[in-house]
């Protein structure tokens, strides 16, 4: 697929997951640095996968999903941001109910999960994409989104948890 900054085309490296297929998260959860909450119970996971929480998409994701994190469901943030911005972001802006995680010192899990942008001005850091697993981490539904500057389809997400 696809996917622009502003319109114009960047590369984006690695295999984006598809639906109903098994993405493992023991193969990069101990690389990617949790800044809390960890490691995560058998839960569904959305994993909210974000270019850096400094932006307004990404913010706005972020406290979107922070609010409709319920029951049984763990709200995972990955982005390339410092932990200790992420930590800031979230005290700041009250999203108690999601894990932020760091692809600093993870970044085989950009490529793992074809969110690895390698051309272009962000280059190094991840796309903007949506990944929703079950308890066995078992793909229920999986957005790249096309446009790195739009936010992604929050109710197509949500509703593959239900």
């Amino acid at each position: 697929m696809a996917v622009t900054l502003g319109g114009n085309p960047i590369d984006v490296a690695g295999s984006f997951p598809k639906s109903a297929t098994p993405r493992p998260i023991s193969s990069w959860s101990t690389r990617i640095w949790p800044t809390s909450r960890w490691p995560i119970s058998p839960a569904r996971k959305i994993l909210n996968i974000v270019p850096s929480l400094d932006t307004p998409v990404c913010a706005t994701s972020t406290k979107k999903f922070n609010d409709a994190a319920v029951g049984n469901t763990a709200v995972l943030i990955i982005s390339a941001d410092l932990p200790f911005a992420m930590s800031r972001f979230c005290g700041a802006e009250s999203t108690n109910n999601v894990t932020t995680l760091s692809t600093m010192r993870g970044a085989e899990f950009m490529k793992n999960y074809g969110v690895a942008i390698t051309s272009g001005p962000l280059a190094g850091i991840t796309a903007r994409a949506v990944v929703v697993l079950d308890e066995h981490n078992k793909v229920l539904h999986a957005e790249l989104v096309p446009e790195i500057k739009q936010e992604p389809n929050y109710d197509a997400a949500l509703a593959a948890l239900k």
